[in-house]
C-alpha cells in the first residue's frame, strides 16, 4: 500500500497539471498541452531552440529513467514479497509508459520559461551555451546538482533522525504513544 501511495504522490503532480491542461484525464496523459499557444511564436521557437542545446528536449525520458531506477526499488521493498511482485512492477511501469508523453514536461516548462525570461534573455542563455564554458556547464550541472541533491538528501535524513530522537526523548509521553501505537499496528 505505501508503494501505491509513493507512485500516486510521485506521478500525481504530472497528472493534475495535465487533467488541468486538457480535462481530459486519460488524453491528458497523451497528448502534449496546448499550453504553449500563448507564447509568441519567435521566443516559442528561441525556447524550444534553447530546450535542444541544453538537453532538456531529452527531460521526458531522463525523467522516465530516474524513475525506474528510483521508484522499482522503493516499490519493490514496499510490496509483500512474492511471485506477482516483479510482474505487477513492470506492468505497472509499462502503462505508465503507455500513458506518458514525455513532450508533456517540455510543454509544461514552456509557459515557465516566457514567464520569467524575456526573449533576450533565452537568447542570452543560447548565445551562452553555445560557448565552451556553457558547453561545459551543460556537462557538468547535472552531476552537480546530483551530488548536492544526494549530499542534501543524507544531510536532511540525519538531521531529521537527531531531531526526532531529541523531540522524543524531551517527550517521554509522545514516545510511549509512539511505541504503543507502533506495537497496535504491527501483525501479530
Amino acid at each position: 500500500m505505501k508503494s501505491i501511495l509513493l507512485l500516486l504522490l510521485l506521478a500525481s503532480p504530472l497528472l493534475a497539471q495535465n487533467s488541468k491542461t486538457s480535462g481530459s484525464s486519460d488524453s491528458a496523459l497523451t497528448e502534449p498541452s496546448l499550453s504553449a499557444a500563448n507564447v509568441d511564436p519567435a521566443k516559442l521557437a528561441d525556447i524550444h531552440r534553447l530546450f535542444e542545446l541544453t538537453g532538456a528536449a531529452n527531460l521526458g525520458a531522463q525523467m522516465m529513467d530516474s524513475m525506474s531506477k528510483n521508484v522499482k526499488p522503493l516499490m519493490t521493498k514496499s510490496l509483500p514479497p512474492g511471485d506477482y511482485r516483479e510482474k505487477l512492477i513492470n506492468l505497472w511501469f509499462d502503462r505508465f509508459r503507455s500513458k506518458f508523453n514525455p513532450d508533456t514536461i517540455l510543454d509544461m516548462a514552456i509557459p515557465v520559461y516566457d514567464k520569467h525570461l524575456t526573449r533576450e534573455d533565452i537568447r542570452g542563455l543560447i548565445e551562452f551555451y553555445q560557448t565552451p564554458l556553457g558547453q561545459k556547464a551543460i556537462h557538468e550541472l547535472p552531476s552537480i546538482q546530483s551530488e548536492l541533491f544526494e549530499k542534501g538528501s543524507k544531510l536532511g535524513q540525519e538531521v531529521g533522525m537527531t531531531s526526532m530522537r531529541e523531540v522524543l526523548s524531551e517527550n517521554p509521553e509522545i514516545a510511549k504513544a509512539l511505541e504503543e501505537a507502533a506495537k497496535a499496528a504491527s501483525p501479530k
